[in-house]
């Protein structure tokens, strides 16, 4: 076969193709989008909340801090409530390859919005639009990645870590660039750059997408077409029931926050009731899903204090660190490229730690419980400097802070990801994910709802009510591990 063949041919599950980095070549193109959507997420998310409560003068939206926060954490929110309709469609209508090129698309256009459109419009155009594409493909990208290898294909796990690696890469650059744009041309010109970041991650995947497996375009359980005009209808339903609260009030920019709580909250219950009362699990599935929710409320904890890197810290960083490096004033945004940087280093450190460790290693709720308490000291480490005057805050300080920020991360995030597909029913694989990304939804708009009370002229209580709490949940769930493990029945 020539070079011209094998390069046209598309991949099938079990290749041996190793042309990058020891992997199949069409990883390339999977690892390339994802590291660009990540580059544009994180790059406009880094001065997305700065933009909101900058004055109009500095170039911003003048809005109130609060309001701002609120708006961020529920934009979060929203994006991780996004992964089950992204699942939904590619489940049930297009499969997930398909999904996942049109939410690139929607994603880019959103960025556009917000780098073309002046004001509030732009900000609520764009939003909605890269909430629901980041969404859409946070939720198949995985399931694409997956599709590349048999089960038994031992490159499997390296090719997920390589494809991880090009998440972190992108969160590192975007917001080193959009910061650097954005402090020195203004917002819209690094939103602008967010926005080219996709179009050259979906430049260059729509030249590849040919060659993916056609398992990546597989509809596992296609919509009947009799129920298309109910789907329809529900859809447009409730758009305009959304576009009604809006207009009427309830929905407003000052409870975005609780909206999505609420919402989030009962999408919760749902899936848990529709899970344990159905017929298809048995008495040991329902036992591990019971067990399973113990693990969902430290999540919703840890959620809750983490993505406040994107609200408190923000303003944090904007008011109270040292942002002067030798004469010259990093922008705000650049501090959401340190996490990153531990997450590559550290991500591994973990990965060997676990496997030497083998079975001796602990189960999983009690990584939970420490990753829930080291959460929660990371938000007492800001106390010695609580209170300080405007850029007092040594930078080395809050690199430290973003290092314990980030052991507490890898004591939950990946381990829950793991856990959860160990523990879900074989008839809901599916809906259990989504239940993990429903605790990092509810956290994440908790973060944004909880900054309200973030008073940058008297930190100590914020930092250390959030932080005994997060210890306390630690606590508990370090007590009850026993009984966890009980019911989680012979899963660790």
């Amino acid at each position: 076969m020539s070079e011209k063949d094998t390069v046209s041919q598309p991949a099938t599950v079990g290749d041996k193709d190793t042309r990058f980095f020891g992997q199949p070549w069409e990883l390339a193109h999977i690892f390339g989008v994802e590291m660009w959507e990540r580059f544009s997420f994180y790059g406009m998310q880094g001065i997305l909340l700065i933009y909101m409560y900058y004055s109009v003068a500095e170039g911003g939206l003048g809005m109130d801090e609060a309001v701002a926060t609120g708006i961020v954490g529920a934009y979060g929110g929203a994006v991780y409530l996004s992964t089950i309709l992204g699942a939904w469609l590619a489940d049930r209508l297009f499969g997930s390859e398909r999904v996942l090129f049109a939410s690139a698309i929607v994603i880019m256009i959103g960025h556009i919005a917000l780098a073309a459109i002046p004001g509030f419009w732009g900000l609520g155009v764009g939003l909605v639009l890269v909430a629901i594409g980041s969404g859409g493909l946070k939720a198949n990208a995985t399931s694409v990645v997956g599709t590349l290898y048999t089960d038994e294909d031992p490159r499997r796990d390296a090719g997920f870590s390589l494809f991880y690696l090009g998440i972190n890469l992108g969160a590192f650059f975007g917001p080193l660039l959009t910061g650097l744009l954005q402090s020195t041309l203004g917002f819209h010109w690094g939103f602008a750059l967010a926005a080219v970041g996709m179009a050259l991650g979906l430049i260059q995947y729509s030249f590849g997408r040919k060659g993916l497996p056609a398992a990546s375009r597989v509809v596992p359980n296609p919509l009947p077409r009799s129920r298309y005009p109910l789907i329809i209808g529900i859809a447009i339903a409730a758009i305009a029931v959304v576009v009604v609260l809006v207009l009427v009030g309830v929905i407003r920019a000052d409870n975005l926050a609780a909206i999505v709580i609420i919402a989030t909250i009962g999408a919760t219950i749902a899936y848990f009731i529709v899970i344990l009362t159905s017929r298809l699990v048995n008495e040991v599935e329902r036992s591990r899903v019971f067990g399973f929710i113990p693990l969902f409320i430290v999540s919703v904890g840890f959620w809750s204090l983490y993505q406040q890197q994107f609200t408190v810290l923000t303003i944090y960083s904007d008011k109270r660190m040292n942002r002067d490096l030798f004469g010259w004033e990093m922008p705000v945004a650049w501090v959401q490229s340190i996490n990153p940087i531990f997450i590559i280093i550290l991500s591994g450190v973990f990965a060997a730690i676990w496997t030497k460790m083998g079975t001796r290693q602990p189960p999983t709720p009690v990584k939970f419980a420490l990753g829930a308490m080291v959460m929660g000291a990371a938000f007492l480490l800001f106390l010695p400097w609580a209170n300080g005057g405007a850029n007092t805050t040594p930078l080395l300080a809050v690199v430290g802070i973003l290092f314990v920020f980030t052991v507490a991360e890898l004591l939950i995030s990946p381990v829950g990801l793991s856990v959860t597909t160990k523990l879900a029913p074989k008839a809901f694989k599916t809906q259990m994910v989504a239940l993990f990304f429903l605790s990092v939804a509810l956290g994440t708009a908790i973060a944004g709802w909880a900054a309200q009370f973030y008073d940058p002229e008297n930190e100590v209580p914020y930092f250390t009510v959030l932080g005994f709490i997060a210890i306390a949940l630690g606590a508990g769930l370090l007590l009850a591990f026993k009984p966890v493990l009980a019911l989680m029945r012979g899963v660790r």
